[in-house]
């Protein structure tokens, strides 16, 4: 009995021995760890990973923290694991924008004389640099963000060149824009002089007073143009010590205008920048503000609140104003009609058919008023026939409607969608004429040129004065009807053609060249 339990536990050892012990066949191996400049030897168990003996040593990494071979990796004996502190810094330095200089020609100077009409201002760049240091050590240094903190400002020189062109004498006083300043001619096209010179101006408003004393005028904004695109300004033309006065209006794109009869007060409406195409997001709201002759605000009323504007309404409301002060006339890409005052809101009167421009502006009708407020000139949207979608037609007709009930009436066909009637003030016999633009090719839309033409005001003797034929016509644009009667009896209009400013007799057709530089941009006469 005592030899059985003796061979069975002598079998038990025998097997037993077979089998190492728990931490036997755990082998150890040792690596060499290098961080924060020291190197240290570590020993690890068999099978354990870079992460592993960060985990084992205590060691932290940060996000930018580097480490060779990756965490992942399994180690051997006598491996090396690197770890590479990396941090960044960001430091800023101040630059200065140099300022450059132009030089534009202008026959309003005397040949071959200088002036500085806006000096030059360097700009202010803030430039931040991102740097990457390695244990300690700067390893790269690149460019991470610019911010221009001050724009620079140009200094621009005025050369006079020689005047190619006659003087004509001229009715009232004439004011055109060129090269991002304002300009008047009075007397004669001879005498001309600079009253805004700070080369900003950006033609978006640029409109006289009913008596020619005062300008109205938008200027860039010094602003993102995603922040602010411009300011409202006037000028009095008749002190020559005047200076621009800030209106403390903002972002008008479409209309700001003089109320006829009513001194320094003006109406406008506004739009919100946007960084997106066209820019902006239309207010389609009117805001009326008198002001004393120092820019003084003495009473200020919004007349019609922010609102969507009806159909492609973040294009923007446009307006024009009777010359006699009595009715405000507005127009939207689908309507056309009158402020009310007392409701303080837009009443149509004329629904028309919305153009499909398939881009990123809107078309919205020119508006001109007879001088006895009693008429209105419009271009309407006519179908093309066997054109299923009337939006798509490129045809539009001139137009009149009479306000104290009469119907719609088209004067002229297919004129183009820039007609812009301009009316002329009334005449010598009682009668007035509308000035307008014919598309040069009647089955074209936004594109092309146009023809000078004028006609009496129930669309009779309609005639093409400029430019002549065989020449390239006319960019669209609101011409402008001369004050009064010439010297000579006749009624001028004021227009540009490639650059410059032209008078057209409205009854001869007898053309005067004024200017030949090339720079004029918008007139009001």
């Amino acid at each position: 009995m005592w030899a059985i339990v003796f061979i069975a536990l002598t079998g038990i050892l025998v097997l037993t021995g077979c089998f190492p012990a728990a931490n036997q066949g755990l082998s150890s191996l040792q690596v060499m760890l290098n961080v924060d400049n020291q190197q240290m030897p570590v020993k690890v168990a068999s099978g354990t990973t870079v992460q592993g003996l960060l985990d084992q040593t205590g060691v932290q990494l940060s996000q930018l923290d580097r480490v060779d071979p990756p965490g992942y990796t399994v180690l051997a004996a006598d491996q090396t694991v690197i770890v590479t502190r990396i941090r960044e810094e960001f430091q800023q330095e101040e630059l200065t924008i140099p300022f450059e200089s132009q030089t534009v020609q202008n026959e309003s100077l005397p040949d071959q004389r200088e002036m500085i009409i806006q000096t030059g201002a360097n700009g202010l760049l803030q430039r931040t640099y991102r740097i990457v240091f390695e244990n300690g050590t700067e390893t790269s240094r690149a460019i991470f963000k610019e911010t221009r903190l001050v724009e620079p400002k140009a200094e621009i020189r005025m050369v006079g060149v020689q005047k190619p062109f006659t003087p004509y004498p001229i009715p009232g006083r004439l004011a055109y824009l060129a090269g991002g300043n304002a300009w008047v001619m009075q007397g004669n096209t001879g005498e001309r002089k600079p009253v805004v010179t700070t080369a900003d101006l950006d033609g978006r408003i640029f409109q006289l007073s009913g008596d020619g004393n005062w300008l109205l005028f938008t200027r860039k904004s010094t602003l993102p143009s995603d922040q602010e695109i411009n300011t409202l300004w006037m000028i009095n033309l008749e002190d020559e010590e005047s200076q621009p006065i800030d209106l403390r209006v903002s972002n008008i794109i479409h209309f700001a205008g003089w109320v006829p009869g009513r001194g320094l007060t003006i109406t406008y409406s506004t739009v919100e920048p946007r960084a997106t195409a066209p820019g902006w997001q239309a207010n389609n709201d009117l805001h009326l503000t008198s002001y004393a002759p120092s820019g003084m605000i003495l009473e200020t009323d919004k007349i019609i609140e922010a609102n969507y504007g009806g159909a492609f309404g973040w294009w923007g409301t446009n307006f024009a104003w009777s010359p006699d002060g009595s009715r405000l006339a507005y127009a939207q890409p689908n309507s056309l009609g009158l402020v009310d005052f007392e409701a303080r809101q837009l009443t149509p009167i004329v629904d028309i058919v919305p153009f499909q421009t398939r881009a990123d502006w809107a078309w919205v009708t020119g508006m001109g008023w007879s001088p006895t407020a009693a008429v209105l000139y419009f271009s309407s949207h006519i179908p093309k026939p066997g054109l299923d979608n009337a939006e798509g037609s490129p045809f539009f007709d001139l137009s009149a409607i009479t306000l104290d009930g009469g119907p719609n009436l088209p004067l002229a066909e297919k004129v183009g969608m820039f007609g812009y009637p301009v009316v002329s003030p009334l005449m010598e016999d009682g009668s007035y004429r509308v000035a307008y633009l014919t598309n040069a090719s009647r089955d074209q839309g936004e594109t092309g040129r146009y023809w000078l033409s004028v006609m009496d005001r129930d669309g009779s003797s309609q005639k093409r004065i400029f430019p002549e034929e065989g020449k390239l016509g006319l960019n669209p644009q609101m011409v402008a009807w001369a004050p009064s009667e010439g010297e000579d009896g006749q009624y001028w209009l004021a227009c540009i053609y490639q650059g410059n400013l032209f008078l057209v007799s409205s009854q001869s057709g007898d053309v005067r060249q004024v200017t030949g530089d090339g720079l004029i941009e918008k007139i009001d006469w």
